[in-house]
């Protein structure tokens, strides 16, 4: 049973999901004192904060158990990361909880800006009547050019694109692979963007290189009559700046709900029809506040089962497509890296992790973490995890390599290979890829090469290329009442392997029978599910 602390405010819906757990106990302290949770967060396993608790070092080193802490919202500040990463304390926060509100704002922005929709409205509310005086402009086949294409502008992109304009996008942090699957050219500057967009809408966070990037000394490369939005981050776009483009034509509207001070009752763009404003409430939905609280929830109830926390702060950061991407081989991975301690005992001295093919083009550091979690588990159990089995790795002297192929594993799409050296001089390998329906495939062993379905419950058999043992394999196993799924024989030479999977567990009784055989050299039970 895990012990929960909630000590601050989320919704009723996502604390009744806690509730419903089985396998969780659930303390709801909100506004609980800071001498209080020091006094007891030694017997939490996980904590669920917003802003207000200071997750630091003191409280890290009184709390013994905590697995994960789980930040009801984006930013961190009140968490220490360096510190939790040192005491293994997974970091999780929810950055997509309000991506679809922020995108949505976004646009509602660009459209009343493009369509006079404020102006109109306040005019015809006055008492008056005309159409003349709100002619708009079409997004039709507009460029629209997206600063930043993570979470937020992404959803951005594939919108839009339904409204048919040409999309162009800006930014050096992202793989050409994102850019072409949200429909967007890719453009090498900042300056060809400022250049060939007709409308700008900015999805980046706050940063020495973000703020002002609409300047004095860039707005000259806009367009004339450029449309722009702002519903990231206040102080991204110059605001004096833009005021001055207003007034001159430059710029024909800005939509923003962001500002440079917050709260505030006075601004140089008040004054101008075509400056549409709101005051941050990007993030303002009733779903928004819904899903913040859920998604928290969720990723502790991962954190505290084992299960990978999408949104971890101190795990890799990743986007929800990429992670949909990825997620098969994060699961696949594990699995293989259990194999190597339940067929070898020597400690190992170097891990290469490569990848080939279609995955080699993904970002794979968080299926690089939880591949040498899956291969220091079995020995270190639950003192290995997500966050540190890299340094684990490191503190026991293992050297690690990734590297990444631009060619395929002979024919398969995607793969991922483990080489391991250890200290007796050997050397194990293991292949696996992604098949049909997402399941995953051992398609090579020790260099016998083989296509199979892993299981949870699988027997690994060196044995002699000769007939009968197939037969006898199966005889003995049956006498034992264990039944065979599948069996799949890799050749080579005059020796050969066999990998079986297999309906239940394998008593050691029973691997001595196999091992008993006299065609068999070796046997080992291999349990997935430690």
């Amino acid at each position: 049973m895990y012990k929960v602390l909630v000590g601050e405010y989320i919704d009723d819906e996502a604390i009744a999901g806690l509730l419903k757990s089985d396998d969780v106990e659930v303390d709801v302290k909100v506004g609980i004192s800071r001498g209080e949770i020091l006094n007891i967060i030694h017997e939490y396993d996980a904590l669920i904060v917003r802003s207000v608790i200071k997750v630091d070092k003191e409280l890290l080193d009184k709390a013994k158990k905590l697995k994960i802490v789980g930040r009801a919202g984006n930013g961190t500040d009140n968490i220490n990361i360096p510190e939790a990463t040192a005491h293994g304390v997974i970091v999780a926060n929810t950055p997509d909880s309000n991506t679809v509100s922020a995108c949505e704002i976004a646009i509602g922005l660009m459209l009343a800006s493009a369509r006079n929709i404020v102006a109109a409205n306040n005019y015809i509310k006055s008492g008056k009547w005309e159409r003349e005086i709100f002619v708009g402009s079409e997004l039709f086949e507009k460029t629209l050019g997206i600063i930043g294409l993570g979470r937020i502008g992404s959803l951005v992109a594939k919108r839009m694109k339904a409204f048919g304009m040409n999309l162009i996008a800006y930014d050096p942090y992202i793989s050409d692979e994102i850019f072409k699957r949200n429909g967007c050219k890719k453009v090498e500057t900042l300056d060809e963007l400022l250049e060939k967009s007709d409308i700008i809408t900015i999805h980046t966070p706050k940063t020495k290189e973000t703020v002002n990037m609409i300047n004095a000394e860039n707005i000259h490369k806009l367009r004339d009559g450029v449309r722009l939005v702002n519903a990231a981050r206040g102080g991204l776009f110059n605001e004096e700046v833009v005021a001055e483009g207003l007034k001159n034509g430059k710029i024909a509207s800005f939509g923003y709900d962001v500002h440079t001070v917050e709260p505030r009752s006075e601004c140089i763009l008040y004054e101008f029809e075509n400056a549409v404003a709101t005051p941050h409430i990007g993030a303002t939905t009733y779903e928004a506040q819904r899903n913040v609280g859920t998604q928290v929830v969720r990723q502790v109830l991962n954190g505290l089962r084992g299960e990978i926390v999408e949104t971890a702060v101190n795990l890799p950061s990743i986007g929800r497509e990429e992670f949909l991407i990825v997620k098969p081989f994060i699961n696949l991975a594990e699995k293989l890296g259990k194999i190597y301690f339940q067929i070898e005992k020597a400690p190992i001295t170097n891990i290469a992790i490569n990848y080939y093919g279609e995955i080699a083009e993904q970002e794979t550091a968080l299926v690089d973490s939880t591949a040498i979690k899956g291969i220091l588990e079995p020995v270190l159990k639950e003192e290995v995890n997500y966050i540190n089995s890299k340094s684990l790795a490191e503190k026991r002297g293992i050297n690690i390599s990734i590297n990444k192929k631009d060619h395929k594993y002979e024919n398969y799409s995607s793969a991922i290979e483990f080489i391991i050296n250890n200290e007796d001089g050997k050397k194990v390998n293991v292949v696996g890829t992604i098949g049909m329906n997402n399941e995953e495939r051992i398609i090579s062993l020790k260099n016998y090469n083989m296509d199979m379905a892993i299981s949870d419950n699988m027997i690994y058999l060196g044995n002699d290329d000769v007939p009968g043992v197939i037969g006898a394999v199966g005889a003995t196993l049956g006498k034992k009442n264990i039944n065979i799924a599948t069996m799949n024989v890799g050749r080579r030479e005059n020796s050969a392997i066999m990998l079986l999977t297999v309906d239940s567990e394998v008593s050691r009784e029973s691997l001595e029978e196999l091992k008993r055989l006299s065609q068999i050299k070796w046997a080992h039970y291999l349990d997935l599910t430690i």
